[in-house]
């Protein structure tokens, strides 16, 4: 599945730009993983890309 960020607009719009296509690897791979919902998929997706982000960010 090709996740975009219209998908999932009103999750991610307050996201910068990488945090945002980390979510949406994120959540890609953790619905390939299966056991999942889209919706908690996404929201688990965007708290780790705010941590990937932030720790990127030094």
């Amino acid at each position: 599945m090709n996740w975009t960020f219209e998908n999932f607009k009103p999750h991610l719009e307050n996201l910068t730009p990488q945090a945002r296509e980390k979510a949406l690897e994120i959540a890609e791979h953790l619905m390939e993983k299966g056991g999942i919902s889209e919706e908690k998929a996404i929201k688990e997706a965007i708290v780790r890309a705010e941590e990937w982000f932030l720790n990127s960010e030094g």
